[in-house]
């Protein structure tokens, strides 16, 4: 079984947010990790290669330094690592990464695509299901738990306060849920060992059968009207009330004047 997965090198939001004027992340000056449900997915895939010996490939779209959550996510198990990096590729949405993306999975065979739900850097949910559809694949998205069955792949999909159980024929893509697992940490050998891999570097003259009109920020049908730091809330209304009782009849007052109540 080959097994690829997508993860993503995502700015660490407790080092705080830089933007650029054209409203895009400045992730070149910004503290990064792994994106938490790609880390999920990752696990996935490495408990799938623990039980049925399958062979894991990781892949990542960004900057050069992306290579990092790579060397991770082979220090963690992983088998291979291929960065997708090139200047035109800077400032893609959704659709102009799912289509990045999908052309270098055209070069690479797999029964498994594994994506994360979605990234904390976005928030959109789109990126999985977009590859899915460029390279024809069935997907089954907000995965909880992962079990093969032959040449099927059974997932429980999260659904408000219950689950669906769907089959698919591979190859197929699922998008996982941080909750899917815990995921394991990296071992001493396996850092070693990422220390000495070699990280397969692709650029825009290995995507397959994609556009230039599709790709990076120039290809990216969704702009950015307005990005900003997290706004700052001011320091309200302080008052001093003469017994609990007024302070209780103050609060209710103003929740009844905002319709809270």
């Amino acid at each position: 079984m080959k097994i690829v997965v997508c993860i993503k090198q995502v700015p660490d939001t407790k080092g705080g947010v830089k933007i650029n004027p054209d409203g895009t992340l400045d992730r070149g000056s910004m503290l990064a990790i792994m994106n938490p449900d790609d880390k999920a997915g990752l696990e996935a895939a490495l408990r799938l290669k623990d039980q049925y010996g399958a062979e894991v490939t990781v892949l990542t779209m960004g900057l050069p330094k992306a290579a990092d959550v790579l060397r991770e996510a082979i220090a963690m198990g992983a088998d291979k690592g291929i960065l997708v990096t090139d200047r035109v590729l800077g400032g893609a949405d959704t659709w102009a990464t799912s289509t990045t993306i999908a052309g270098a999975l055209r070069n690479l065979e797999y029964d498994l695509v594994i994506t994360g739900r979605q990234a904390i850097d976005g928030d959109t949910a789109q990126v999985g299901p977009q590859i899915a559809e460029h390279l024809g694949l069935p997907v089954i998205s907000y995965a909880q738990d992962i079990k093969i069955d032959g040449d099927k792949v059974i997932v429980q999909r999260q659904y408000d306060d219950r689950y669906h159980v769907l089959e698919a024929k591979m190859p197929c893509l699922i998008t996982a849920l941080s909750e899917l697992n815990d995921p394991r940490y990296m071992t001493p050998g396996g850092i070693f060992d990422a220390c000495e891999a070699e990280i397969t570097t692709w650029g825009r003259a290995d995507l397959k059968d994609v556009e230039d009109c599709n790709l990076g920020l120039a290809g990216s049908p969704t702009k950015i009207a307005k990005a900003s730091d997290k706004v700052r809330k001011g320091a309200g209304e302080k008052i001093v009330a003469d017994s609990p009782e007024d302070g209780v009849n103050y609060i209710i007052g103003k929740f009844k004047e905002k319709h809270v109540i």
